[in-house]
């Protein structure tokens, strides 16, 4: 298929909705041949307003997950005060209903609509100041009397954007700095904007069609601006969530805090929650600092919550990624992409440079957690794959070519929007071609329902991606043969033989090895796959933590040179009209890998990265769009990937 961009007037929809794995398994499982990668001439399918009919793999067993559903769990709408301050105005409502599938219209005023209808979908609007923008925005006669407030009033109605932003920036270096003008942290703002939330959830869930869950955002900018944020997901309804305001930093910034404001509503409510911490690559190393909030040493207790409410862990949005860095896995080629390297919010440096790094990062933590169980009787860093977009306009928008950017001033027109201030520091700035169009969850759940969902993501069955709808499947155990492969139902024999991902394997039974089965599947609208695979992490015998990247699987002839290395896929991206082909790659990739390092005495983790083929990122669309010339320093093609939750070998 020859994928061509969609021009500034045609940024809704080309494609259906409907989005579980209902693709014939069939399909999923056949092998992949040279038949598989020729090249597709048709052009995409045009819009569908209505839904295509849910479809769902029949099969003798059903009580095994066999759809994967897709959603976002860091979305902000304009009742975030950094949102609104920036300009934004859709409500929990508007991204409701964009995220449904239905055409709206964006904060500047053009129609926006998604390619495929999420299946699952959460407003987490910031709980610090949640609804005050609007009322500073409205000029309300008390916030007025105080002259930042008045100020920052006069910016937002001024209609000059950079005095708007001005503003904004303003307001993130405050809150940073436990600075915000008193009136606005009085919780009496925040009930109604609460209430409203939630209202718009129990409106639009609909279970077995659309999901929807009551969440916010605790917005820990500890420090001078260290990124600590966790976004709190509610297993329950509204009766509940009603009668307890949302905690916020303005009460406390100590996570500790954070899971006994948790612990305490689950026993009063006998209702579950759950915490996903936010990208960690501008925490300046305190993400995963192996020390409690306070500087004290970690305790067993502090160890056990951590790991209860904290299952996944947010490896790819908007700002960048925090899988790894170069820095941290020299021997992945694949470790430089989507790196924002500052300290943190407001753009402080690293304090101590480039040992900050191993706290900030997945892999790391995933590593790290294996030694500190030893130490503390249980993994604090036994972390799931999450993503999400973390959009700022209500707007969860991640096709590359359909990107309405991070804040409304970022929305698509014919600026040059990568060349425009994203977040400002005292030092340094971010710019709009630092955003990435990422990312989304798939969770492999029974059933499309807020319960079946949650509950697995509280058992990790998740999976990431940069925005793909790619699909991916991993197993551990230790009976696996190839011949499962051609299992007519591979599912129930790999859920039969062993745990799937986001689960545990114990000591190898009889000197046995553990054998993993991957399955990949392209995102059937989007790009052929790569390759697949899989990263282990292992505590050696000398205490010290190690990492390998083993290639599973690849499409077509390719054999890995004599340093190991496979070679590179190729690349179609044609730059003068941003289009690709499919010409190259695979449209599924499937396998059973056998640890050839494996020791029964060593703690282990595992987990599966998957890569497309080179596709256009969303800066080439705009170039072509605008007939702009951006600078050498703005990447114009890459490879969007995807990532299984983990599974843990314990001795």
């Amino acid at each position: 298929m020859i994928h061509k961009p969609k021009m500034q007037n045609e940024t809704s929809i080309q494609r259906a909705t409907g989005i579980t794995i209902s693709a014939c398994f069939a399909l999923l499982l056949s092998a992949c041949g040279p038949d598989a990668t020729e090249p597709e001439t048709t052009h995409p399918p045009t819009v569908q307003t209505t839904p295509a009919p849910e479809q769902t793999l029949q099969s003798k067993a059903t009580d095994v997950p066999r759809n994967a559903y897709f959603g976002d769990t860091h979305v902000h709408t304009g009742w975030s005060a950094d949102a609104g301050m920036d300009g934004a105005i859709l409500s929990p409502e508007d991204a409701y209903k964009f995220a449904m599938g239905e055409k709206i219209k964006s904060n500047t005023g053009m129609d926006a609509q998604i390619g495929r209808a999420y299946d699952w979908f959460m407003i987490t609007d910031h709980s610090d100041g949640m609804g005050v923008i609007n009322e500073v925005i409205a000029g309300n006669p008390e916030m007025m009397k105080d002259e930042t407030l008045k100020r920052w009033s006069e910016a937002l109605n001024s209609g000059d954007e950079k005095r708007a932003a001005a503003a904004k920036s303003e307001l993130i270096v405050m809150q940073s700095e436990e600075r915000l003008p008193a009136v606005i942290m009085d919780p009496k703002w925040m009930k109604s904007a609460w209430e409203k939330t939630i209202d718009a959830a129990e409106k639009y869930n609909s279970p077995g069609k659309f999901t929807t869950f009551i969440a916010f955002e605790w917005t820990v900018n500890a420090n001078g601006g260290n990124n600590l944020h966790r976004n709190v997901i509610y297993r329950g309804g509204a009766e509940n969530a009603r009668k307890v305001l949302p905690l916020t930093t303005f009460e406390t910034q100590d996570p500790e805090d954070l899971w006994a404001w948790m612990a305490i509503y689950e026993k009063n409510s006998r209702e579950k929650l759950l915490a996903i911490p936010h990208n960690g690559n501008m925490s300046n190393g305190r993400m995963f600092e192996e020390q409690r909030f306070d500087g004290s040493p970690m305790t067993a207790e502090w160890a056990q919550q951590r790991e209860k409410y904290e299952r996944l862990y947010e490896v790819s949005q908007i700002k960048g990624q925090s899988e790894s860095h170069p820095y941290l896995s020299p021997d992945d080629e694949f470790a430089s992409w989507d790196l924002w390297d500052r300290g943190n919010l407001i753009l402080k440096p690293k304090p101590h440079g480039k040992e900050d790094y191993q706290f900030e990062y997945w892999r790391e933590a995933l590593k790290s957690g294996l030694r500190l169980e030893g130490e503390l009787g249980t993994n604090p860093f036994k972390l799931g794959a999450n993503a999400g977009t973390d959009t700022h306009t209500g707007i969860s928008a991640t096709e590359e070519d359909n990107f309405f950017g991070k804040f409304k001033t970022l929305e698509p027109s014919d600026i040059e929007r990568w060349d425009f201030p994203l977040l400002a520091g005292p030092t340094d700035t971010y710019w709009g071609w630092e955003q990435s169009a990422s990312g989304a969850m798939g969770v492999w759940a029974t059933e499309n329902t807020r319960e079946a969902i949650w509950d697995a993501m509280y058992r990790r069955e998740t999976f990431a991606t940069t925005g793909s709808r790619l699909r991916l499947r991993f197993f551990g155990g230790f009976e696996y043969s190839k011949s499962d492969l051609e299992e007519a139902d591979i599912i129930a024999t790999a859920y039969a033989k062993g745990v799937p991902m986001g689960g545990d394997l114990n000591s190898a039974p009889g000197g046995k090895v553990p054998s993993f089965v991957v399955v990949a599947m392209k995102d059937p609208d989007g790009a052929n796959l790569d390759r697949v695979q899989i990263i282990k992490g292992w505590l050696g015998a000398d205490g010290k933590t190690h990492e390998k990247v083993y290639d599973v699987q690849w499409s077509g002839d390719r054999e890995p040179g004599t340093d190991g290395k496979l070679p590179a896929v190729g690349n179609t991206v044609n730059l003068e009209d941003a289009s690709y082909s499919n010409s190259i790659g695979a449209p599924e990739l499937k396998g059973i890998f056998t640890d050839p390092d494996f020791d029964a005495s060593q703690k282990a983790v595992y987990y599966v990265r998957v890569l497309e083929i080179p596709t256009p990122r969303w800066t080439l669309y705009d170039k072509v769009r605008n007939g702009a010339h951006p600078g050498d320093e703005v990447p114009l093609v890459h490879q969007e990937r995807g990532f299984s939750s983990p599974i843990w070998y314990t001795p």
